[in-house]
């Protein structure tokens, strides 16, 4: 008989029984001294079905004790929010001169405020196709805004406006309040949503791109509260028309632009693994959204029919925000593919299953083929598994520790619960 020679094995290959994580994208794997060490598969055991030894549970939500701490603060604040903005409304109403006529405009107002919300909500959903955050952070984000941020911004811009008008005159004080006040206090509070996801939902904040998303939610929910005011004394002037063209149609996205300077920031923040980057970008980002929001606020204030300039500014603005969003949507998708490759050399994941996680439409055509809840789910688990992984080797490379490490194991194994699960679906 005639022996065969046995295949080859590398030293690399014994140390590394699940084969070689690639380059960057488009670059062949790294070398053996560069690797990055992610965590290797766990073969499936069916619970009761387990080896001769059992295995400690791995956690599937490293992130449980600091979320419960964080929906305490939340709700905490929250409240404090209703009661402030109850009190606001009631006394609007109350102390104008028509309170009947005032209640009136405060509900045209609101119908005006949250009509167009589908639409300017749907659009940072669509941008954020690659890996769609939880519903219920959106919501978590948006309520925050609409309630907590308007509260507290709105009692300290009056606060002020008060002082300052009584001391130097209405011309001050709205001048302090509009282009000092208001630009530093809203920020801020839009700004704590943002560092509440950044510190207690960390498996949730990935990235620059997600401080953008979470921002301009919580954005909208500002300017939506923020508008009813405006347009109730608007509708009280028979000026309700023009406001709402000035504000709801030229400026819905400037809220969303100046907080987005703030979750850029925490995203480079997430993203680093320097001290001193994740110290300074959010610091840098927040000045820079109170600089933009400023800048805003001081040309009407100190131009009142600056119209042709409010509108270049639009412009700009618009165009600013989008091509940040796009720019960064583009590059989560390509990292996405690079730390899945690994995973299709490894059996975890098929060629035709990349693509479809990589593919722009991937989501859509999940939701309107056989795959429904599962193909979504599977989605977002392998986009997971990939940042995941990304966080991990950035942290490795700079020496450091992430709490991203600690979500691949259990990530891979929703990945293979659910191509069980879709495979079980396929139809015959």
């Amino acid at each position: 008989m005639i022996e065969r020679p046995a295949p080859c094995v590398g030293r690399s290959a014994m140390n590394n029984p699940y084969g070689s994580p690639p380059g960057p994208y488009g670059h062949a794997p790294y070398p053996p001294q560069q690797q990055p060490r992610y965590p290797g598969p766990a073969p499936y055991t069916p619970p009761g079905h387990g080896g001769s030894a059992p295995r400690a549970p791995v956690e599937l939500d490293p992130d449980k004790r600091r979320r419960g701490v964080g929906l305490a603060l939340w709700i905490v604040g929250m409240l404090a929010g209703v009661v402030l903005n109850i009190l606001f409304t009631m006394a609007e109403i109350f102390l104008s001169k028509a309170p009947g006529r005032m209640l009136s405009a405060v509900l045209t107002g609101s119908l005006f405020a949250f009509l167009p919300l589908g639409f300017y909500l749907f659009v940072p959903m669509v941008l954020d196709r690659y890996d769609p955050e939880p519903w219920w952070c959106l919501a978590m984000a948006f309520l925050w805004g609409a309630v907590v941020a308007t509260g507290f911004a709105g009692m300290i811009n009056t606060g002020v406006h008060i002082v300052f008008a009584g001391l130097f005159g209405p011309g001050v004080g709205n001048f302090v309040s509009s282009v000092m006040s208001a630009p530093l206090s809203e920020e801020f509070f839009k700004g704590l949503v943002i560092l509440g996801f950044f510190y207690f939902l960390r498996r949730e904040f990935d990235g620059v791109v997600d401080g953008i998303i979470y921002a301009t939610f919580c954005a909208l929910g500002f300017a939506a509260v923020e508008n009813v005011s405006y347009y109730a004394r608007a509708d009280m002037a028979d000026q309700l028309g023009t406001t709402f063209f000035l504000r709801g149609v030229l400026a819905p996205w400037g809220h969303p632009l100046y907080t987005s300077m703030t979750g850029i920031g925490f995203g480079i923040a997430r993203e680093s693994s320097k001290t001193w980057v994740r110290w300074l970008a959010p610091i840098g980002g927040f000045f820079v959204g109170v600089f933009l929001h400023a800048l805003w606020n001081f040309v009407p204030t100190v131009i009142p029919d600056a119209f042709v300039i409010m509108l270049l500014f639009w412009l700009l603005f618009v165009a600013m925000f989008f091509c940040i969003i796009i720019a960064l949507v583009v590059r989560k998708g390509r990292t996405i593919r690079q730390f899945l490759r690994d995973e299709v050399l490894i059996g975890n994941l098929t060629n035709e299953e990349l693509e479809l996680v990589c593919s722009p439409v991937g989501r859509i055509q999940c939701t309107f083929s056989w795959r429904g809840a599962e193909g979504r789910a599977f989605i977002r688990a392998a986009s997971r598994l990939a940042l995941s992984k990304w966080h991990t080797a950035r942290a490795m490379k700079g020496q450091k520790r992430t709490i991203s490490a600690d979500f691949i194991a259990p990530l891979r194994g929703e990945l293979a619960t659910l191509r069980a699960a879709l495979r079980a679906k396929a139809p015959r």
